[in-house]
């Protein structure tokens, strides 16, 4: 099978190119050439930047059998691949995102809930967060309308975790428990607890395009439903550290400016407009053949690739509570708790 990725060289990319060659698919990759420059030397490359006026013009040649298209959330790049690539794609696999809904408050949303109107042209381009959700809409929306419905196939990833996520916004959790000592953990033991490890996702998509699978899928895990404590206990469980869980509530935590998800990573409260922000259903995508690996093979190929990462990296992760301020907090817990 003729594979090109847009991207390839980030963050899901590689795992795919791997999971592919393996399964003896020919691979083009499609990026900017800035990047893992020294990633699949024998994998064709085809160098163009999305942004540019005539960014797509290197894809006006050649045919293939799956475009995955990981990195955007331009819909203007949907476009521009489109136009591009128009009548030489047997299929269209474009990597959005659960941040496309509106309302989390309902556990159990199906790839039907409710959707954030799509973002204006003006703010297409914007890193600003608020626009990631309504952009990646318009994206979903630009892909069926460039390739046709019958070609599309849209993967709804949550929380993407594992080895090279430079977010840290899983890696927090395994590095903070392996250095031991008292622990702070948000909210309630029971809060629900989605995530999907980036070879899954990985590997799921190909065999999408390896099925010639169209639709619409949330995809994230693990399969069972899961909670913070079954989460940290089970990091803890791949690590031989002497860590104790001290959990605080949501309020209490909102009150000393502690953030759900930025400070206190994975994590949103299970209750009110949250309550379904870590309960969607995936059940569409397990029947498409997703499948999970279990958290400690997670954790610890986390916590295992963080070790190599440079000194520098290591020191300040770009998520989760600050050494000084989780033992202020934590002060402030238990003086209020005697």
């Amino acid at each position: 099978m003729r594979i090109l990725i847009l991207g390839g060289t980030g963050f899901i990319g590689p795992q795919q190119v791997d999971y592919a060659l393996a399964r003896k698919h020919q691979i083009t990759l499609f990026n900017r050439g800035q990047s893992g420059k020294g990633l699949f030397p024998q994998v064709p490359r085809i160098v163009g930047d999305r942004n540019a006026a005539n960014g797509h013009d290197g894809l006006k040649k050649g045919t293939w059998d799956v475009v995955i298209d990981n990195p955007t959330r331009n819909p203007q790049w949907v476009r521009g691949a489109g136009e591009a690539l128009k009548g030489r794609v047997g299929q269209y696999i474009l990597v959005s995102t659960i941040s496309v809904f509106s309302d989390y408050s309902k556990p159990g949303m199906d790839e039907n809930g409710p959707m954030h109107a799509p973002a204006a042209p003006e703010n297409w381009a914007s890193n600003d967060g608020n626009y990631y959700g309504p952009n990646k809409v318009q994206c979903e929306i630009d892909a069926k309308a460039q390739f046709g419905a019958d070609k599309v196939t849209i993967v709804r990833p949550g929380l993407i975790v594992g080895p090279g996520d430079l977010s840290d916004r899983f890696s927090y959790w395994p590095v903070r428990i392996d250095k031991g000592g008292d622990i702070m953990a948000p909210g309630l033991p029971s809060d629900p607890v989605q995530y999907i490890d980036v070879h899954d996702l990985s590997e799921f998509i190909v065999r999408l395009g390896e099925n010639h699978t169209i639709g619409t899928f949330n995809a994230t895990g693990p399969k069972s439903p899961t909670n913070m404590a079954e989460m940290l206990y089970g990091i803890k469980a791949v690590t031989s550290s002497d860590a104790k869980f001290t959990w605080v509530p949501a309020d209490f935590l909102a009150q000393h400016t502690v953030r759900a998800w930025s400070d206190m990573p994975v994590w949103q409260p299970g209750q009110g407009r949250t309550a379904g922000f870590m309960a969607v259903n995936c059940q569409k995508a397990y029947a498409a053949g997703l499948t999970c690996r279990p958290l400690a093979d997670t954790a610890k190929s986390t916590l295992d690739w963080y070790k190599t990462r440079p000194a520098a990296e290591q020191e300040k992760l770009r998520a989760g509570l600050a050494p000084d301020k989780e033992k202020t907090v934590l002060a402030a817990w238990r003086a209020k708790n005697g």
